[in-house]
């Protein structure tokens, strides 16, 4: 019984630190790139088994939190001026609620077709610039 206890608390421990590891790539990318987390953890996400539009739904989630840390630190170490954000921040919340009531209507096939769009013209911009 001890040594089915040790294999189960040795694997979550395993499986944990595989998620940490995971989320500290994601948190890089994000905060170097200004973006692009959640194009690495929309995949992470669904390899380990949640479905496409969860997937979405818990990146967005997961790097609010992330984006908000490296903006009051690029805030504080004045790299960034807010004033220059303003323009965006108004239309980048009404994208993000129209986002929102979209995910509910799109297929998880269109889903992934649209977003492999994005990975694409971003690639494609990336290499070209």
């Amino acid at each position: 019984m001890a040594k089915i206890l040790l294999v189960i608390c040795l694997k979550n421990i395993k499986n944990y630190l595989k998620s940490a590891s995971l989320g500290l790539g994601v948190g890089l990318v994000n905060g170097v790139f200004g973006a692009g987390g959640g194009m690495l953890a929309v995949p992470l996400l669904k390899k380990s088994g949640l479905d496409q539009k969860s997937a979405h739904a818990n990146a967005v989630a997961v790097i609010l939190p992330i984006t908000v840390i490296s903006a009051v630190l690029y805030l504080v170490k004045g790299t960034v001026s807010l004033s220059d954000s303003f323009a965006f921040i108004p239309t980048g919340l009404i994208g993000s609620v129209l986002a929102t009531f979209a995910l509910k209507k799109l297929s998880n096939d269109w889903l992934r077709r649209i977003f492999g769009g994005f990975m694409i013209y971003a690639g494609v911009r990336l290499l070209t610039r």
